[in-house]
Order: structure tokens, then sequence, then C-alpha cells
């Protein structure tokens, strides 16, 4: 038997993920977030104040949303009661309610007062109907805490 094979020496593999490249990224990592994390500053998000004016107006119109998103329309300064309407008369109910300009080419503002169960994004949505249909002066109705 002078020429037998060497099977079962030479290289064998290994069954097991050397993890020492995997830990060594990881630290580098780790080092570059811990010395760049105080650099980066928070960002401050300036809030709107709700300001006051010195008078309420003469006349305004008020459009209401309630919980269920559902809209009603009314004259601020009188006593009648707020009259349903869709979204697609919304434009056209406020302009009646404006009624024709004043003598300094201002209308009446409109106010927006809904309900604090509604999305950000209904009562946008409202307020943004109307300025694309060209009501200049809209507003929203806040409630200041008690």
């Amino acid at each position: 038997m002078p020429s037998m094979s060497k099977r079962g020496r030479g290289r064998r593999t290994i069954n097991e993920i050397n993890m020492v490249p995997f830990i060594d990224v990881m630290l580098v990592l780790l080092i570059i977030f811990m010395v760049t994390a105080p650099l980066i500053t928070p960002s401050m998000i300036n809030l709107p104040t709700v300001g006051k004016a010195d008078r309420a107006p003469d006349r305004f119109v008020q459009v209401l949303i309630d919980k269920d998103a559902q809209l009603q329309v009314k004259d601020g300064t009188a006593n009648t009661p707020a009259q349903n309407t869709t979204k697609d008369r919304l434009v056209e109910r406020v302009r009646q309610l404006q009624g024709t300009p004043s003598a300094d080419g201002k209308t009446a503002p409109v106010i927006i007062v809904a309900d604090k169960t509604l999305t950000y994004e209904t009562v946008i949505g409202v307020m943004d109907q109307l300025q694309k249909a060209g009501i200049e002066r809209v507003g929203l109705s806040v409630q200041t805490s008690r």
C-alpha cells in the first residue's frame, strides 16, 4: 500500500460564522453615533400663537364642522340657526352670506369652528377649499384652555 491517498487529511471546512468582523463594524458604528449625537441639535418648532383682535368684526360667517364632518353655515352676527350644506355647495353658500363687499372692499371674514375630535386634515381641507375659491379672510376659532 505504498500509494495511499491522503483523503482524510487536508483542509477542513469551518461550519461556524466568523463574528469578529461583524463585531468590529458594530463597534465602529457605535463610536460614530456616540461622537455625532451631541453635535445634532434638536430643531425648534415655532407653533402659531393665538392673537386677539381689538374688537370682534361687525359681520362674519361661521362654518361649523361637527364630529361627523357634517358642514353647517350661518351668519355669525344674526341669531338664525345654522343651515346644513355639502362640501360642493360650501363656497356658494359662504359667498351668499358674505354679501357685497363693504366700502373699503373687504368682505365679511369666514371663521371655521370645528369639533375637537376631528382630524386636522378635515379642517384644513375646508379651509383650503375656501381659499382656493378666492375667499381671502378665512380663520379658525380657538377655544382657550380654562
